[in-house]
């Protein structure tokens, strides 16, 4: 928290980061319990019952909603009553996810909660997918860190702007993303039967869904996108920017999204994650950082120049995936 605070965002106000820290120290407190939820939720999706989770991830979102409205406008409390619900509602979704894993009819279950057998093979196999992948999300996550730092040199317009069009984006990709949790678990079921011929069809055929959802939804976004900015009650010149850069998105993301963030399940579902790893991360430091720094500070593009790489940063990375995927290495490496 010293680190991330002091360091990345030296230049903050004081109280700000006293929140921040208060913030902080309660929610990384709910991290065993997310990685225990998501855990048992993998294991539900890849036995076909994606219902389960989204039942259990509507409970936990509804506890963190309105366990924030209680706290913070029935008791007045302040960041506390923002980051209590979070701890509490992914506590009670690990409880839910352990107890609902329980039941023997499943395909897939915990027998005895407290009994551990060792299976250093299937371990292996585990860790074989889960770090890479972990590297890469987390490598993300710290560039996009970096380069908020690197926006909030621009002026309070920039970072109100850069704010609004990070969240309203990731409705944007939302489908794709659904669509690419459902590859890994369609993909991985082929390569398990070593049928490849089907794990390219279904492949392609989610592809197609992808797509045709990431255009629907961008498009009403895009059209409503007047009534969407009018709730941040922005000013004119923000609003203007946030407009640009979420015009700007989601025209690429119908384009190079899913060839950039769902193809790479296919290539993590045949055990192919170090691939994936390697060139996500090597486009990230070098094409959405590097690029982004250079087109923002150099180029006097601003908060424009960050949004700007991290679209070049998609064409690049999307062009490695699909040359892979048009091969068979991937399919070696399953």
């Amino acid at each position: 928290r010293g680190f991330i605070l002091n360091k990345v965002f030296g230049s903050i106000d004081p109280d700000v980061k006293a929140y921040a820290n208060t913030y902080m120290l309660i929610v990384f407190a709910s991290i065993p319990f997310i990685a225990i939820y998501n855990s048992g939720a993998a294991l539900f999706r890849a036995m076909g019952n994606s219902k389960t989770t989204m039942v259990t991830s509507l409970i936990m979102n509804v506890i963190n909603v309105f366990g924030n409205a209680i706290l913070i406008f029935g008791f007045r409390m302040g960041v506390e009553g923002v980051a209590i619900p979070t701890l509490i509602s992914r506590g009670i979704a690990a409880l839910l996810i352990m107890i609902l894993l329980r039941d023997d009819h499943h395909k897939i279950h915990v027998s005895e909660y407290l009994k551990y057998k060792y299976d250093g093979e299937m371990v292996k196999n585990i860790l074989t997918i889960g770090i890479p992948n972990g590297i890469e999300n987390s490598m993300f996550q710290l560039g996009k860190i970096m380069l908020l730092s690197v926006v909030s040199q621009f002026g309070t317009a920039s970072i109100a702007a850069n704010a609004v069009a990070n969240t309203i984006t990731s409705f944007q990709n939302l489908p794709s993303a659904a669509i690419g949790l459902g590859l890994i678990t369609v993909v991985s079921q082929c390569v398990g039967a070593k049928d490849y011929k089907q794990a390219r069809y279904y492949t392609k055929e989610l592809h197609k869904y992808a797509y045709i959802s990431l255009v629907l939804v961008n498009s009403i976004i895009i059209f409503a996108l007047p009534s969407i900015l009018k709730i941040y009650n922005l000013s004119a010149i923000t609003a203007e920017m946030a407009r640009k850069v979420i015009i700007f998105y989601g025209i690429n993301a119908c384009i190079a999204w899913p060839l950039s963030f769902t193809l790479p399940h296919t290539l993590r579902a045949s055990n192919d994650a170090r691939y994936a790893m390697t060139v996500s991360v090597s486009s990230m430091w070098i094409i959405r950082i590097g690029l982004g720094i250079i087109f923002a500070k150099y180029f006097n593009l601003g908060m424009y120049g960050v949004w700007i790489a991290m679209i070049c940063d998609w064409y690049i990375r999307s062009t490695f995936f699909v040359i892979r995927y048009r091969g068979n290495k991937w399919e070696k490496a399953a």
